[in-house]
């Protein structure tokens, strides 16, 4: 698997992102990177994530756009991999700035694929979401045409090596703007915690399991095709009960003294998560670890062979989506939140401080000793 990317070039959008942030680390410390490049239009965070991983010396940070195609042009100059993960998630300001959610998410996306055919990139891997399948919302939408952008562009290629493929999965578990580290919040101050609604599931997963897999698809990909992470499904209601039975005492309650309040769902908003349709599931195969949903339109110029290590069955049969499979226990899923270092784990960059400041461009200066980050908790 590193042998794949031993000494090759890799570029990262959002780089400070939830997604990207663990790209930029996991392919740094255990992939072996010959260089990579992290972009974001986040100053601070880009700050903090350079201090972050400044022993490493084959890593560059730039302030960069996705809707500066010039800019991309420039920064994809001779790499072989390109991880786009920058992207607006949050679904209420997307739908209330819906022009701004085009700007990125899509014509992004085609800024993203214009850069990679023009530098002759080798692999372009778009993360997107499971908010992409029968989207309901502006963001959802975006995500999809994204999908889109990118397996119509693999299907015209001509006279390039480049290999277009997106990978779409479900919830990222303590991700910004995510429901753990609500919860967390709610119930640091006493409760209630506020539950959409009590039948809501959703496909889950923790931050390194979710990238480990995007960066493994990147070496499963043929072109054009959408890889789909097979992934553990939840209660939300059974999230809600097991972070106060955990929490509760650490912050001096009783678990008992903890409400939940049921306040109805969102607008636009699901009461299970897919990740396949319908129509999707008549060309898709499934892996051990993934489902592929293969183009429905082959591509025009190339004669692509979608074939795939691990295949478990060509056939599958019903839709991939969270009311479809069996959630965890509560006792399963307090063992994964437990696993995965999630309840006390915050995500915001800024909650990295160094104890003092690397500076790079200065020469001719003793080597600073690692930087010592402080890890802090909302507490």
């Amino acid at each position: 698997m590193n042998s794949f990317f031993k000494n090759s070039r890799v570029l990262v959008t959002g780089a400070c992102g939830t997604v990207g942030g663990e790209l930029v680390r996991q392919l740094l410390e255990h992939y072996g990177v010959g260089e990579l490049i992290a972009l974001d239009n986040n100053e601070s965070e880009l700050f903090f994530l350079e201090q972050k991983f400044h022993r490493h010396k084959n890593t560059s940070y730039f302030l960069a756009d996705v809707r500066d195609r010039m800019k991309l042009n420039r920064k994809m100059e001779g790499m072989d991999i390109v991880f786009h993960a920058a992207a607006y998630k949050h679904v209420i300001l997307c739908e209330r700035s819906p022009f701004e959610a085009v700007m990125t998410n899509i014509l992004g996306v085609q800024n993203i694929v214009q850069a990679a055919l023009d530098n002759n990139v080798g692999t372009v891997v778009f993360t997107s979401s499971d908010k992409a399948v029968n989207p309901t919302s502006v963001m959802g939408t975006s995500k999809l045409m994204g999908e889109r952008l990118i397996t119509a562009g693999n299907s015209s290629l001509r006279g390039h090596r480049t290999v277009l493929a997106s990978t779409r999965f479900g919830n990222v578990m303590g991700s910004r703007g995510s429901v753990v580290p609500i919860f967390r919040e709610q119930i640091r101050q006493g409760g209630p915690v506020t539950l959409t609604h009590p039948d809501m599931t959703r496909f889950i997963m923790s931050f390194e399991e979710a990238v480990r897999l995007v960066i493994d698809s990147s070496q499963l990909a043929k072109g054009g095709e959408v890889i789909v992470t097979k992934m553990p499904v939840i209660r939300i209601k059974d999230l809600a009960e097991v972070m106060i039975r955990e929490l509760a005492p650490v912050y001096g309650y009783d678990p008992s003294d903890i409400e939940i309040t049921v306040i109805g769902s969102k607008a636009g908003e699901k009461l299970y998560e897919e990740l396949m349709t319908h129509e999707e599931m008549s060309r898709s195969w499934e892996l051990e670890n993934y489902f592929v949903i293969r183009p429905a339109f082959t591509s025009l110029y190339r004669d692509i062979e979608y074939t795939y290590p691990n295949v478990v069955s060509e056939d599958v049969q019903r839709p991939y989506n969270s009311a479809n499979v069996k959630p965890l226990s509560q006792e399963q899923l307090t063992q994964f939140l437990d696993r995965s270092n999630l309840l006390f784990r915050s995500r915001k960059g800024g909650d990295y401080q160094p104890r003092q400041i690397y500076w790079p461009d200065e020469k001719g200066k003793p080597e600073l000793p690692d930087v010592d980050y402080l890890h802090v908790i909302n507490n």
